[in-house]
């Protein structure tokens, strides 16, 4: 199931081109409307290669809450191959309406949701702002102009947005306790997982995929509060998938078990 393989097939869903991936005799469609998106089609099976060996744990039916879903590449993995039920949040306008483009054209709203809504650390209305005006861009901020080294950035364009905390989502009954957990939000990852305090603490919380720059206190202290609520890490997995040159040097994806 970790191989992915590609359909020669280009198609137009409406007047959008959309590209099929063939997993596991599991047909995804994607919609492809720039490079951007195509590439990270393209890319589904090489990218994040944790990720989807992650993905491919979780059992059918289980429950997934993806943040920062961008344009849902692993939103539609979860719901077509793994028969998830998905709750994801994307913030940002462009990339939440391909997400749910995405959705519809794989037929999944009976069992995926998608928020165009950003999660952290409060409930507030502010700005959210954008390394880039492109659909399937990443890199967005939400309160503040910061790189993924939270270092302040000149971000060149803003959208208005509102945020809120998964355990305020849980509160009112808009989502149930997930047992799986993605979080990919290039850099503000400390704060939701200071949003997800209650949620944490319940032991059906099973997993959580989780990307931390190393170079941040920020994120190394979101592995010691992990470990004391019993969550369980290999160093070992972190090492191998943590990015080793480039701007995204010593950031990777952590595995954390109950």
């Amino acid at each position: 199931m970790d191989l992915v393989e590609f359909t020669s097939v280009v198609e137009r869903h409406g007047q959008q081109p959309t590209l099929h991936v063939d997993v596991g005799g599991v047909a995804l469609r994607y919609l492809t409307p720039n490079l951007r998106c195509l590439w990270r089609v393209q890319t589904l099976a090489t990218k994040e290669p944790v990720t989807l060996q992650w993905l491919n744990r979780i059992p059918s039916g289980a429950c997934l809450l993806d943040i920062g879903a961008n344009v849902g590449m692993y939103t539609v993995y979860a719901g077509a191959v793994r028969k998830a039920r998905v709750y994801a949040f994307e913030p940002e306008a462009q990339n939440y309406a391909v997400l749910s483009g995405n959705i519809r054209l794989n037929e999944l709203s009976h069992r995926v949701i998608a928020w165009s809504a950003a999660l952290s650390d409060e409930i507030k209305f502010d700005k959210i702002y954008l390394s880039d005006g492109d659909v399937g861009g990443s890199c967005h901020t939400f309160g503040a102009a910061l790189d993924p080294n939270l270092q302040p950035a000149k971000l060149p364009f803003t959208q208005g947005c509102f945020a809120t905390t998964v355990d305020a989502v849980i509160a009112a009954g808009a989502m149930e306790v997930p047992e799986y957990i993605k979080i990919d939000v290039d850099g503000l990852e400390h704060k939701v997982i200071k949003g997800a305090a209650a949620t944490l603490k319940d032991n059906r919380v099973r997993s959580i995929i989780i990307e931390i720059n190393s170079g941040l206190d920020e994120h190394r202290v979101i592995v010691d509060h992990l470990a004391a609520l019993g969550f369980r890490h290999d160093p070992a997995q972190f090492e191998k998938a943590q990015r080793t040159e480039g701007f995204f040097k010593g950031t990777g994806e952590y595995v954390f078990e109950r």
